[in-house]
């Protein structure tokens, strides 16, 4: 990813609460000559510094996938800035968005012990807590279930974080955005508005 250092995020902490965060993933890498891409839930083991998560066993993409560097692309919340926000001259629009880009290596998991645990984690993590389904690992439902899934653990090799906030830009320029996001009023144009602070 092109990320000039002005709009370079490092820090690990913060890298890894977006992950967290923002879940739902795009899975990209070669199959056939070409880009394939996946769009999943993904976990982050911070310790282990691995991702996890599974796919249908009827989709190729895990199938070229092992072994190979992947890219895992987390997205979040992003905004239009118009130029008019600036009230200068010579500047143009523009999009301010957040994203982190995760590279690692791909394994697959076939192992019925740990896409059980995987599938439970998964819920877990973004099921509401008082909800009233209850993951059964035991039930003949999720046994064949665990058969129709491969799981997966990409160990990470490089974490690069992209926040681009308008930090090129002067701080009244920056202040003017701010308050334009805000009488957008959509949820994405508030939260970019929160990050630019």
């Amino acid at each position: 990813m092109y990320v000039p250092s002005h709009f370079a995020e490092n820090d690990p902490e913060v890298l890894h609460s977006f992950i967290e965060k923002n879940g739902f993933a795009l899975l990209i890498s070669p199959r056939e000559g070409e880009p394939f891409a996946t769009h999943l839930p993904i976990l982050l083991h911070r310790k282990e510094k691995v991702l996890i998560g599974h796919m249908a066993r009827a989709n190729p993409h895990w199938q070229g996938a092992e072994g190979q560097t992947v890219l895992v692309v987390f997205s979040g919340p992003h905004a239009y800035i118009s130029p008019s926000w600036y009230e200068a001259e010579n500047v143009v629009p523009t999009w301010n968005y957040v994203a982190v880009h995760v590279y690692g290596t791909f394994h697959a998991i076939h192992d019925p012990t740990e896409l059980t645990e995987i599938l439970r984690e998964t819920v877990a993590t973004f099921e509401e807590s008082d909800s009233d389904w209850k993951f059964e690992p035991e039930s003949n439902f999720t046994q064949k279930l665990v058969q129709q899934i491969v799981g997966f653990r990409i160990n990470i090799a490089r974490i690069e974080g992209k926040w681009k906030l308008n930090q090129n830009h002067p701080l009244e320029r920056r202040q003017k955005v701010v308050y334009a996001l805000h009488r957008k009023g959509d949820d994405d144009s508030r939260e970019i508005a929160e990050m630019m602070g």
